[in-house]
This record gives C-alpha cells, sequence and structure tokens, in this order.
C-alpha cells in the first residue's frame, strides 16, 4: 500500500460531521484553489514550518542540519530552503517550535489507535472519524483502508472531499461513507482559474454519490469579491436543488489563516491576501440561499 503523509490528528472536532469526532488531515491536493487555508496540505511531501518569531537563536538546528541549511549572524537566523531537503532534523532539535516539520508516515493501525482512543465520546455523542485532507480521495487505498476498519469498528465515517477524483475511486468508497462533506467552491465557468481544475468531474461524481443515497452536506467556502457573488451562489442553490440527498448547506466565510501558513512554509510571493467576510453579507448569503434553497443553511 502507498502510504500518504498525515500533517495532522485533530481530536474533539465537533464542525466536520455529527458528534465528537476525530478529524485526520492527509497531505496531498490535486486542487491549488487560491484562498486555500491549509497550504501544508497540497504537496504530497514533508515540509518544514518556519517561524522566525519563535527562534531564540540557540543554534541548535544549525548544528543538526546535515545540509547546513540553517546559518546565523547578528539577531538574524537564514534558512536555506534551496537546500533544504525537509529531512527534519532541525525541527527536533528546537524546542522552541520555531521549526516544524510537517508530514508524517503513519500506518493504518497507527492512525487508528490514535482515534480509537476516543471510543467512548463517538459512543455517547453519536460521533466518528473524519477523513480530510488535502484531499482523502488521491489517496484511496489508503483511505479505503481506513474506512473500512472504521466500519469494523462500528465508527460513523465522514470524509471531506473536493469531489475531483475518478469515478471508480468514488463508487468503491459508497458502502464505507457515512457522510460526504463535499465542498462546492466556484461556479463552473470561474472553478478552473480559481482551483486549477474544472468542475464537470465533480458535478458527475456528486450526481453518483446522490444517487446512490449517500448523506451529503455541502460545504461553501465564501471569499469575498471572489466566490460570493449571485452566479455563485445561484450555483450552490442549483447544485443543493438537484440533490435528494443534501442534509445542509454549510457556510464557510473566509479567514485568512492560510496567510500566515503560506508565510511559515517561506512563500512570500503572491499570497492570496483577502479580508474576513462582512457578517452584514454573511447575513444576506443566508437570506438568498433560504430563499433559493429547501435546505437547512449552517453558518459559523
Amino acid at each position: 500500500m502507498k502510504t500518504p503523509l498525515v500533517f495532522d490528528i485533530e481530536k474533539f472536532a465537533v464542525h466536520d460531521g455529527p458528534g465528537i469526532r476525530t478529524v485526520v488531515f492527509m497531505k496531498g491536493c490535486p486542487l491549488r484553489c487560491k484562498w486555500c487555508h491549509n497550504p501544508e496540505s497540497q504537496k504530497a511531501c514533508p515540509e518544514i514550518f518556519f517561524e522566525s518569531s519563535k527562534c531564540i537563536g540557540c543554534r541548535g538546528c544549525e548544528a543538526a542540519c546535515p545540509h547546513h541549511c540553517h546559518t546565523f549572524g547578528e539577531n538574524t537566523h537564514r534558512y536555506d530552503r534551496t537546500a533544504c531537503t525537509a529531512c527534519g532534523a532541525c525541527a527536533e532539535a528546537c524546542f522552541t517550535e520555531a521549526l516544524r516539520r510537517v508530514g508524517k508516515t503513519m500506518s493504518v493501525d497507527e492512525v487508528m489507535t490514535s482515534v480509537l482512543a476516543d471510543r467512548v465520546f463517538y459512543e455517547n455523542s453519536g460521533g466518528g472519524i473524519t477523513l480530510s485532507g488535502g484531499e482523502p480521495l488521491a489517496h484511496a487505498e489508503f483511505t479505503r483502508a481506513l474506512l473500512e476498519r472504521a466500519k469494523r469498528e462500528k465508527l460513523h465515517t465522514a470524509v471531506e472531499t473536493s469531489g475531483f477524483a475518478p469515478p471508480e475511486v468514488v463508487r468503491e468508497m459508497l458502502p464505507l461513507v457515512d457522510l460526504w462533506l463535499w465542498d462546492v467552491k466556484a461556479p463552473p465557468a470561474l472553478h478552473k482559474e480559481l482551483t486549477g481544475v474544472e468542475s464537470d468531474l465533480i458535478s458527475s461524481n456528486l450526481a453518483m454519490v446522490d444517487a446512490a443515497g449517500g448523506e451529503i452536506v455541502l460545504r461553501c467556502p465564501l471569499v469575498p469579491g471572489v466566490n460570493d457573488g449571485e452566479d455563485a451562489l445561484a450555483h450552490i442553490a442549483s447544485a443543493a436543488n438537484s440533490l435528494k440527498h443534501c442534509a445542509r448547506i454549510d457556510l464557510e466565510p473566509y479567514h485568512p489563516l492560510g496567510e500566515h501558513k503560506h508565510e511559515k512554509l517561506g512563500e512570500t510571493e503572491g499570497i492570496f491576501r483577502r479580508d474576513f467576510l462582512a457578517k452584514e453579507r454573511v447575513a444576506e448569503i443566508v437570506a438568498y440561499l433560504e430563499k433559493h434553497t429547501r435546505q437547512e443553511i449552517h453558518r459559523p
């Protein structure tokens, strides 16, 4: 089995499916959404976060790095990413966590050991496991193995996905997924410009899941001045109204968390920057969708 990197396991999550959940985040995504708030999820390889504000100048990373990527001057810490292989030696030596390796190889057993440690909370709340990313469907074999194990353990399963995957991958997951958290990112005319891929495959996969009776929650990122216009809202409403098994629409207004993460990855050029979506605009969007759909609208 080709094992993906896991970049986070979030405990006691309450916004990624019913009840109390554990969310497993896998590294690697075929999309490149301009507003991505987890840019460390995009590449399917280890990366290093560097927060210079946490560095105390102990020079432990300089001594540990086999490629001499870290050098120090008077009140300066220079990090040469061009020579870095993300081996993580510097992060292991950094006790202030100014340096942190993102992405860890974990087996199905290791992931499930972490998940099952909180079984009592799932049983008392109706929770379970949610697979996210990145894109969990980009790691089909590993994702299927996790879902099969979760089902054997009688856990509720959810998958957060862009829906951009070969139809046969989605089809083989159908018996294993209790809830699909399906992203609706942009109307077709803007989808490739904003995410890097066309929307046709996503739409056809969504229709297949609905036809098979899969429970669906549409998750809609809303970025001011980008995908919060009437065309985008009409697309969300049309998608929801086309489904027989859409339980809810979740609105996810933009927040600038990803900006800081890009900087920690050393990506200082072309960072997507927007303000928070105004509360008044969110209220207008809710009113529009309540008027044009039958679904419950959830807002943060």
